[in-house]
Formats: structure tokens, sequence, C-alpha cells
């Protein structure tokens, strides 16, 4: 039996509805079935979002887990056009060096199946940009660094959420990682506790867009059941 401080103010009940057996499988299939047309998208109409879907997905994000509920993340929302086109010139800087000799013959080869190169089109033609940084270090409100913990894995469970939150809105995505990335710290004046995470364009997929054809690696090749 679990027993309760009821003077204790720090916790609250937990109060999500409890499902059957039968309902959390049409649950997780549903949701399953829906995840699943999931796919990134390099090829954007430059049709309108209105800013309050992007504010209500960022929200969802902002709901994940982390370490000590430090939060450390921020989420950089971009639609300038003069500022997108000045990240694109950056990151096609950084990534034509990429292909032509920091990466491997066998990293090329990885990625030649999916047709990309060092031209990002999708920065400037997605509606926004979403960069997301992580917090190394917080500061308090004497400009005390304060430690934040289990950084990455926090950031990288908060972009879960906020992919599944801008296909569920009923968007289309791609995780983007120009390398190295530290331009975009100077481009948009970000502080020095804060390091690039991600670059996600967000918006409504081209009426032409094209995806690879891929598939999953099997269950049966990813899980391991111990009973």
């Amino acid at each position: 039996m679990i027993t309760h401080d009821t003077k204790n103010e720090a916790f609250v009940p937990y109060g999500r509805e409890r499902y059957t057996h039968e309902q959390l499988l049409e649950n997780i299939k549903r949701f399953k079935s829906d995840l699943s047309e999931r796919r990134s998208i390099r090829q954007f109409s430059n049709k309108k979002v209105p800013k309050e879907v992007i504010e209500n997905i960022l929200e969802v994000a902002n709901g994940a887990p982390s370490g000590a509920n430090r939060q450390p993340w921020t989420f950089c929302v971009i639609s300038n056009p003069e500022l997108k086109g000045e990240i694109r010139k950056r990151a096609e800087q950084e990534e034509y060096l990429s292909y032509n000799g920091r990466m491997s013959e066998e990293w090329l080869k990885d990625v030649e199946p999916f047709g990309t190169n060092h031209i990002k089109e999708f920065i400037d033609a997605a509606p926004y940009i979403i960069v997301v940084f992580k917090k190394v270090y917080d500061k308090d409100e004497h400009n005390y660094r304060k430690s934040n913990y289990y950084v990455n894995e926090s950031v990288g469970i908060a972009v879960g959420f906020l992919l599944t939150a801008i296909h569920q809105a009923g968007l289309a995505s791609l995780t983007h990682t120009p390398s190295p990335m530290n331009f975009l710290q100077e481009v948009l004046g970000r502080p020095e506790n804060e390091r690039p995470f991600l670059l996600i364009p967000v918006g409504y997929p081209h009426e032409e867009a094209l995806v690879p054809k891929i598939e999953k690696k099997p269950l049966k090749e990813v899980s391991v059941f111990y009973e």
C-alpha cells in the first residue's frame, strides 16, 4: 500500500483515466497507425501556418520530462525570410565542406539512397524553422551557474515530443543537423550556455513532395523481452 503525506503540498494526485486491456490495445494501435505515416520531408510548401499552431506544438514539447525538471532547452522559432536566408547560406557552407571532404566514403554511401547534398532549399521554403538549443547550464537571479542534468537525454526526449506534435497537427518536418552547427548560436545571438542541438523546418509538405522508399527494421531485431 502507498502511503501519502497529506500535508505535503509538493505532490498532487495522479488523475489520468484508467483503461481496460482492450482499450489500451485499441489506443496504441490507433496511435501506431497514425504515427507510421510520419516521414521526413525535404520539399515544403510556402503555405502559411498559424503561429498559434506552432505555439501549441511547442507547449507539447515543453511538457516533456527532463532531469530534475530543469527543462534544459530553448526553442528558437524563425519565420523572418532574411534570417532564414542567412541560416541557409551558413548551413550550405558547412554542408558543402562535409560532402566534399569531411564525410567518409562509407557515410556518403549510406546517405546516397536519400538523394541529399549540400543544397538546403527547405530552409527557405518552410514557413517556420525551429532551432532547438540545449542549455548546458542555467543561471539564477544572481547570475550564478545552476547545474542541468541529463541534458542530451532530456532535450532528445523533448524533440521526440516536438516531432510527434508536429505530425499530430497535420504538418511535416525534417531533422537537420548541419555539422558543425556553432554558426546557429552566432546567427541567432544565443548566450554562451546554449548549444545548437537540431534544426527542424516545419510546414505543409509540397504537393509534389517525394520521400525515399525505405523500410524499418522489424521489431524482433530491435527488441528483447525478458520474461
